[in-house]
């Protein structure tokens, strides 16, 4: 269940600057860094070698920045739900930024604000800074600006949210 829902464009509209609260802390475990570098061909011994990793810079395996981002999509549902859509598109993000490594068996949690909104033409543009916390660290893991664009359905007589 997500932490705020918005049903209107003008719902949307209203919600810059909004803190959305956190998502549910998510482990980093080895085999989910270990199906990320197959997936994606990273294999690169600081994310896969635990024995490797151990004498690292990190003292053990680490997730990938862009494991970390995609865990963006996981944690954007539980910030904030959009509702009576015609159609919902990810436009794209700015500012990536990965300020701490992720160290294997760390928790993870995204925190979400509402930074911007705008219409443009039918569709409203929602810009959602993601900072993705680590628990016990002073520093995130990754800070994404994720823009989405959504097109409400018409309003329907006596409707508002």
């Amino acid at each position: 269940m997500a932490n705020q829902t918005f049903g209107s464009a003008e719902a949307l509209l209203a919600a810059e600057g909004m803190d959305l609260g956190c998502s549910e802390w998510l482990e980093i475990t080895q085999e989910r860094i270990n199906l990320f570098a197959e997936a994606t061909g990273d294999q690169q011994w600081i994310h896969v070698d635990p024995v490797k990793a151990a004498d690292g810079p990190f003292g053990k395996c680490i997730a990938h920045g862009y494991l970390t981002l995609s865990l963006v999509n996981l944690f954007l549902p539980q910030l904030m739900a959009v509702e009576n859509l015609q159609m919902g598109v990810n436009y794209g993000c700015d500012k990536v930024r990965f300020p701490a490594a992720v160290p294997v068996g760390s928790r993870i949690r995204g925190r979400g604000e509402v930074i911007a909104v705008e219409a443009i033409k039918q569709a409203v543009q929602a810009t959602v800074r993601v900072t993705v916390e680590i628990e016990g660290s002073d520093r995130p893991g990754c800070v994404i600006d994720t823009i989405s664009r959504y097109t409400f359905n018409p309003a329907q007589s006596g409707e508002s949210r």
